[in-house]
């Protein structure tokens, strides 16, 4: 079974060659993150080949979700290194800048076992922790070979995938038993996970990270002047923030901004797309759409921007922009690309605007509307028509805001129930124990 797994691994990749290579040599994605794809990780990682604990986030969402976890494992097994590794360049870059408790940050290896092997020998890991649902096969196999714990953190099945992985239950269910722990989102995905195959007594509900991870509004405040330099924007400017947004969503959101200009002229569209490849794609769409646009880049410092549309092409600042919304619009939900996270436009209290397509946030986005505290609407013309009405109902936008911050501050705690979930796969250290002085005569 795994050597077919391994077969349609090797075969996926080798139709999948000329995308990667249009990527690289377009955007320059995968050239520098190869060598350790296929498990040459630099010695310097791990000299001694220190024990450790490794952290698996696939991409910037997971890479920011993880910050509290990887700050409570540092302190609870201060012996241990701690190692995290992501599959997209985004993430990398996210990892290394924001995760300060890591001792390496490196690519996680395609999952071929002569791969693994060679980055077990190096990261040499007590227990192996993949947060959300990267769940590869022959790095589980050869963790239970070895005698390495293995943890699924965040978890979370949707309900688009859910079908699938019901198809190859067989398959999953033989997977699933070389976890020892899985740390789920919600009682949904609970259900979900032990229906592939789980053993229901290593299934908890911790809840979201994502809630932890939300930065406070005090917190950020520390990066607030920094953003605001390059943002300085009159007090009664209003301010319409999409971020994470992916193809096809952005030409919905400025035909949706264009009827916003017509009763507010001086209105500032921030315009984020989801893929650092499509900045040049969404600059091009605005400006044909009309707008004097101009890149986050470009921007100068301590000035406001005199333009309709700036374009983010920054990585990373997304989540402290959301602070300067007047109204948020969520992307990855108006196309069936499941949504992104709307916990960083709520913890500042912002009004969420987002589409129908919430599969990757189903519990939380459920949990919001159930408490007024977003607004889902059902497609294109909804979200021009949301977006006017909000923009001209303070009472309203101040309702769905606050219930919004109300609702991020009520679910924190999932980093500590994860921490002590973790505790059955890997007991934390004993305190030492200091024996008193004996006089000896």
């Amino acid at each position: 079974m795994y050597f077919i797994y391994s077969l349609v691994l090797a075969l996926t990749l080798l139709v999948g060659s000329p995308y990667f290579l249009y990527q690289a040599l377009r955007h320059r994605k995968y050239v520098g993150s190869l060598r350790q794809r296929f498990g040459l990780l630099p010695l310097s990682l791990n000299v001694d080949a220190e024990p450790s604990i490794w952290l698996h986030a696939v991409s910037v969402g997971e890479a920011l979700a993880v910050r509290p976890l990887a700050a409570a494992l540092k302190a609870q097994y201060p012996a241990l290194r701690l190692v995290v590794s992501t599959t997209t360049v985004a993430g990398q870059q996210v990892a290394r800048r924001t995760i300060q408790d890591a001792d390496a940050v490196f690519y996680y290896p395609f999952d071929f076992a002569w791969i693994v092997r060679r980055v077990l020998d190096v990261v040499n890991p007590r227990v192996f922790v993949t947060v959300e649902n990267e769940i590869w096969p022959r790095m589980l196999r050869e963790c239970a070979r070895r005698g390495v714990r293995t943890a699924v953190v965040n978890g979370r099945i949707s309900a688009r995938s859910f079908p699938r992985y019901r198809l190859a239950r067989p398959f999953f269910a033989r997977v699933l038993a070389d976890v020892g722990l899985f740390c789920m989102q919600g009682e949904e995905s609970a259900r979900r996970i032990v229906a592939m195959g789980a053993d229901a007594s290593r299934v908890v509900v911790t809840g979201s990270l994502k809630f932890d991870a939300a930065a406070l509004p005090a917190a950020a405040a520390r990066g607030r002047d920094r953003v605001l330099r390059f943002f300085r924007l009159g007090p009664d400017r209003p301010v319409v923030v999409a971020g994470s947004t992916m193809r096809g969503e952005e030409i919905v959101v400025l035909r949706a901004f264009r009827r916003l200009k017509g009763s507010s002229p001086n209105a500032l569209l921030v315009l984020a797309p989801r893929h650092a490849e499509r900045f040049a794609e969404a600059t091009h769409l605005a400006r044909g759409e009309g707008f004097a646009t101009i890149r986050r880049s470009e921007l100068p410092i301590d000035a406001e921007p005199r333009v309709d549309v700036v374009v983010l092409d920054t990585i990373g600042e997304l989540a402290q922009i959301y602070q300067l919304a007047t109204v948020a619009f969520v992307g990855g939900s108006l196309v069936p690309t499941g949504g992104h996270n709307i916990l960083e436009p709520a913890v500042f209290g912002r009004p969420i605007v987002f589409g129908p397509y919430m599969s990757n946030f189903a519990e939380i986005a459920r949990e919001f509307l159930e408490h007024h505290a977003a607004v889902q609407v059902p497609g294109d013309a909804a979200l021009e028509e949301t977006l006017v009405d909000l923009l001209h109902d303070r009472v309203r936008r101040a309702s769905l805001g606050a219930a919004a911050r109300a609702l991020v501050e009520a679910n924190r705690g999932s980093r500590d129930r994860t921490i002590e979930a973790l505790a059955r796969v890997l007991p934390p250290p004993r305190p030492a124990t200091v024996h008193p002085f004996r006089v000896v005569h």
